[in-house]
């Protein structure tokens, strides 16, 4: 495959995702002016839905994850804004304009509040915090175009659409993940940096994510890059990754592959060509068998992390 520029790969994963401020966002036709509200009733008239997931989904159980935003941009945590602890949805199949899931609701995620280990001391997550959103689980079975429709959002929805595997090349749940000589410490492999997590690198370099295969546990793999990611979620992403990674210590390996291969971010990494990716950040989670038990698109928290972690096997 031809390296693509960076242009190139930030085209793809708008047209793919959805999930920059200026794609995948729907106007709320909600009432209500005050940005203290109690329910979905109550949205402010500007408010905006986000898609912040990729269109590669297959049949099965659906990870859609949505942001708010009102039309100065996505809201942050450092707003006034109360968001809702839940938000409720329908889904709508488009081909025939029948409801085929008549209630799903998802809970906040993205804001951490600070907690004490066992040391005494308190995390308090800063980094999560910034980027609250709302992952939607549903299960369809059948492929085709569906919409997302969110109580008090817009009436026409969050549109996606349901693939035949044959179609994705991503790979997902319940296949095998490949091996790849992802860069290490020791072996750059002509991806400069490594890591453009500042001020250090992450620790998820000791070995490639094909050696990580062969240990028999299980494996979180994350593909993105901190310092050129275009959705904002890739450095948060990472950060609660290395915390999740602090718990667990050796019941699982950790790997890290950027996205670009150059500091000026012009170069799609190898990494990235050998999974088929249009999309950033993606964490894999693979069990001992090195079967994908869960696959993250992006936007996740520390608590999506260890929950599919659990899932995996870890306890």
């Amino acid at each position: 495959m031809k390296n693509l520029s960076r242009r190139g790969f930030i085209s793809g994963s708008a047209t793919v995702l959805g999930a920059g401020i200026s794609f995948g966002i729907l106007t709320s036709c909600g009432e209500g002016s005050t940005s203290n509200q109690d329910s979905q009733s109550d949205f402010p008239d500007d408010l905006q839905l986000v898609q912040r997931f990729p269109q590669v989904l297959v049949p099965g159980n659906l990870r859609l994850p949505i942001s708010l935003a009102l039309s100065s941009g996505i809201i942050d945590s450092n707003s006034d804004f109360k968001f809702p602890q839940t938000l409720s949805a329908k889904v709508v199949d488009l081909s025939t304009d029948k409801v085929i899931i008549e209630n799903v609701s998802a809970p906040l995620h993205g804001i951490v509040s600070a907690h004490s280990h066992s040391d005494g001391s308190v995390h308090s997550h800063d980094a999560e915090s910034s980027l609250p959103y709302y992952p939607f689980r549903i299960n369809i079975l059948t492929s085709g175009n569906y919409a997302l429709v969110v109580s008090g959002g817009p009436i026409e929805g969050a549109a996606f659409s349901v693939l035949e595997p044959d179609q994705v090349a991503v790979p997902g749940a319940n296949d095998s993940l490949p091996g790849f000589d992802t860069p290490t410490f020791d072996n750059n492999r002509e991806v400069k940096p490594i890591c453009t997590r500042i001020p250090d690198p992450c620790p998820f370099h000791a070995m490639t994510l094909t050696e990580a295969l062969k240990l028999g546990v299980p494996v979180a793999y994350l593909v993105g890059t901190p310092a050129h990611c275009q959705t904002g979620t890739c450095s948060p992403a990472l950060d609660g990754l290395i915390e999740v990674g602090s718990r667990i210590g050796d019941r699982a390996v950790f790997v890290h592959a950027e996205i670009y291969s150059d500091e000026a971010a012009t170069v799609i990494a190898p990494a990235v060509k050998a999974l088929n990716l249009t999309f950033e950040p993606v964490l894999f989670i693979v069990d001992a068998n090195g079967k994908i038990v869960e696959r993250l698109d992006a936007v996740f928290d520390a608590k999506e992390i260890s929950d599919a972690l659990t899932r995996a096997g870890i306890n």
